[in-house]
C-alpha cells in the first residue's frame, strides 16, 4: 500500500470512523485518515456535522429508560399472553 492509499479513504469508510470516533472506538490512525478526509471532503464534514449534534441532543435529553425489571416483567407478561395462543 503506498503512502497516497493509507491517508485517503472513501466517503463510506471516513462515515465509519466517524461514528466510531463518537462512541470513543476510533484509533489514532483512524482519526487522522479521517481529519484528512474532513480537510477536503464536504459531504463528510456534514456528516461529521450532524453526527456531533445528535450526539449534543442525545447527550442533553436526559432520557429516563426503562428500568431493567419492570422490562423483564413486561416481556414475561407478554410471553405468557402469546403461549396462550
Amino acid at each position: 500500500m503506498n503512502t497516497k492509499n493509507k491517508f485517503f479513504i472513501s466517503c463510506e469508510e471516513a462515515k465509519h470512523i466517524c461514528d466510531k470516533t463518537q462512541y470513543g472506538e476510533a484509533s489514532f490512525w483512524e482519526k487522522v485518515k479521517l481529519n484528512v478526509r474532513l480537510s477536503w471532503c464536504r459531504i463528510t464534514r456534514a456528516y461529521s456535522s450532524n453526527n456531533n449534534k445528535l450526539t449534543k441532543l442525545v447527550e442533553k435529553s436526559n432520557i429516563d429508560a426503562m428500568e431493567k425489571d419492570k422490562k423483564d416483567e413486561m416481556q414475561r407478561k407478554l410471553q405468557e399472553e402469546m403461549s396462550k395462543y
